[in-house]
């Protein structure tokens, strides 16, 4: 019995050992795989004989159990391409199969992968060249991403980017910053009403004007230092949206600041934030004039008329010129008007067990019972690291250490196949005894 149990365990040490010899060629083979997490192989003891001091022994042999080791990460590498992608911590990118999502992907099966060089086929879907679709969360219009659950893969879009799209940006906001000349308010003067046309772009990307007044009132005597400002539409043909009366300190400590602002009609002022609420034909626009005794807004001083700020938001349409992605995992499309539009989110995939996790081809992983259920975070929050553009995760593999080991696994099963060997020698003598 003895005899048969050191051969079986020869051959269970060889068995192990050709395991290990695997593995360490698979992270041979795959030390510049992209992504690619080393194999390891484990060997545990298999014990037969249990009692202390018996006058046999059974040799029980060596199982050897192999390892994904998904949980390490390989150093990032820097690429040229914005659309390389790798993570820098934990958590992994939702990927699919091209042919599984252009149907129905709720109904599909989620991959992920720590890593992926993406490009537009042919309909603009960014996919890698083994055909891995990237999926992602698609902003509403004005770049918000919506509320999406976090445990099911509801709301994952392939990521798509039409690379002739164009894009406009309207404005939604304004700030103002014009000297009013305080001689035109003294008694005497001409009362002439001072234009100013500043350029705004509708939701359409057209290019509209408001065209504001500012008309002075002149006292019988000494100042008033009060103006009538009103604002007008040119997408509205003309019409009013705004009429206020502005008036404005005379004080040695804030002089030439805003005193008070009285609304005539249009949106109220706010002497929090120094804001008026218009309505021009696209929508609400927020005109800052500056809070009152505030010198950045509007003022009166001297005698001259001269706009000293004027900045707005929005631009015209443009083309679309570059696609990047942030380390929030936002992708975002800058067009040559300098327009930024975010267009996805790309969320990080976390699981309790990484190493639980099923690999496929491609340095792909899907969820399984071992691995736990998946949740979907905001890259950066959680557990979870950011997004890493231009970048790819180089694989895991150290191929001095498998070189190492390779000597080693070649030793111990050179020592087994010894073993084997001497058993068939003394099985050999125990036949001869009967001759």
């Amino acid at each position: 019995m003895t005899i048969s149990s050191s051969l079986n365990a020869g051959v269970a040490g060889l068995n192990a050992n050709a395991t290990r010899l695997a593995t360490i060629s698979d992270n041979i083979a795959n030390s510049g795989t992209y992504g690619y997490k080393r194999a390891n192989a484990d060997f545990q003891s298999m014990v037969l004989t249990q009692s202390q001091g018996a006058g046999v022994y059974s040799a029980g042999g060596v199982r050897a159990t192999s390892t994904r080791m998904i949980d390490e990460r390989g150093a990032l590498v820097t690429t040229s391409n914005a659309l390389d992608l790798a993570i820098s911590g934990r958590g992994m990118i939702p990927v699919g199969p091209a042919g599984g999502i252009s149907q129905n992907f709720s109904n599909g099966s989620m991959m992920l992968t720590t890593t992926g060089s993406f490009r537009p086929d042919s309909v603009g879907t960014l996919r890698t060249e083994s055909g891995l679709v990237l999926l992602g969360w698609p902003a509403n219009g004005d770049g918000t991403i919506p509320v999406l659950p976090r445990d099911t893969v509801a709301g994952l879009v392939p990521v798509t980017i039409n690379a002739n799209q164009q894009a406009g940006d309207p404005t939604t906001a304004m700030k103002l910053g014009v000297n009013l000349p305080a001689t035109n308010t003294a008694a005497g003067s001409g009362g002439d009403t001072l234009p100013l046309s500043i350029e705004y772009f509708g939701n359409l990307g057209t290019s509209e004007t408001l065209d504001i007044s500012f008309a002075p009132t002149v006292p019988a005597s000494g100042s008033s230092n009060e103006w009538t400002m009103i604002i007008k539409d040119s997408a509205q043909a003309g019409a009013v949206i705004g009429e206020y009366t502005l008036t404005f300190d005379d004080s040695r400590g804030s002089g030439g600041t805003l005193l008070s602002v009285a609304s005539v009609s249009g949106g109220v002022y706010s002497a929090t934030d120094g804001t008026v609420e218009l309505t021009v034909a696209g929508g609400p626009l927020t005109l800052t004039i500056g809070r009152l005794g505030d010198p950045n807004g509007l003022t009166q001083l001297s005698d001259s008329f001269a706009p000293t700020s004027i900045t707005k938001n929005g631009s015209p349409v443009g083309n679309l010129t570059a696609v990047e992605v942030d380390d929030r995992g936002y992708i975002n499309a800058t067009y040559d008007t300098g327009f930024t539009r975010r267009l996805y989110q790309i969320p990080m995939v976390d699981v309790p067990n990484l190493n639980g996790l099923i690999a496929l081809n491609n340095q792909t992983y899907k969820i399984s019972p071992d691995s736990g259920s998946f949740f979907l975070w905001d890259a950066g929050d959680g557990p979870t690291g950011t997004v890493v553009g231009y970048a790819r995760e180089g694989s895991t593999t150290d191929v001095a250490a498998e070189l190492t080991a390779l000597i080693q696994t070649q030793r111990a099963y050179s020592s087994n196949a010894k073993v084997i060997q001497t058993v068939d020698e003394m099985l050999q003598e125990t036949t001869n005894i009967k001759r």
